[in-house]
């Protein structure tokens, strides 16, 4: 076969898989991001899966307005492909979903070749990790076995406030040390 039809072949290949890539999912299993708090609570409820037990899952985190949902699916609480799951939210709205996945039960190259298949090659792909990103959402394949759907604006602002509170925060013990 010659080079240029190997090219061809190959570029048609290539191309076909990004056609045919799917949009990237904003939450799993009816649990998406941008519910509120109570929506969520209703939805894991409603989902035995996850091994939510109710409000008992629910604490506050560190920060104004964060709180976490951490259900427990293992030891026969929930389904036998999850082990715990993290809910994460700001001002009362999901922006993380922490999906741990029992690797007993399957392996990080099978969910790598599944996600690949279905959302085209990974836009960064390192030992650690393969990560998805869209203008709204990020999706990471983490070893040794989770993933996580991530809402970029929200994550991205509480990203740069902890910058700024941070450089806030050093300037400040820069200045106490200056005064010695």
């Amino acid at each position: 076969m010659s080079r240029k039809r190997i090219f061809i072949c190959l570029f048609s290949v290539l191309f076909n898989l990004s056609f045919f890539a799917q949009d990237l999912p904003n939450g799993f299993e009816g649990v998406t991001l941008g519910m509120s708090l109570d929506e969520t609570k209703t939805q894991l409820l409603k989902n035995p899966d996850f091994g939510y037990s109710g409000d008992r899952d629910v604490s506050l985190l560190p920060g104004a307005g964060r709180k976490l949902i951490e259900t427990n699916a293992s030891g026969g609480r929930g389904s036998e492909f999850l082990t715990n799951c993290f809910f994460q939210f700001y001002n009362e709205q999901l922006y993380i979903i922490t999906i741990n996945i029992n690797t007993q039960k399957t392996d990080y190259y099978s969910l790598l070749t599944t996600l690949t298949n279905k959302y085209g090659q990974p836009d960064t792909l390192d030992p650690q990790k393969a990560v998805w990103k869209s203008d709204s959402i990020t999706l990471q394949l983490e070893r040794p076995l989770s993933v996580k759907y991530i809402d970029n604006e929200t994550f991205d602002m509480l990203k740069n406030a902890s910058t700024i509170q941070k450089s806030y925060e050093e300037q400040n013990l820069q200045d106490f040390l200056d005064e010695f």
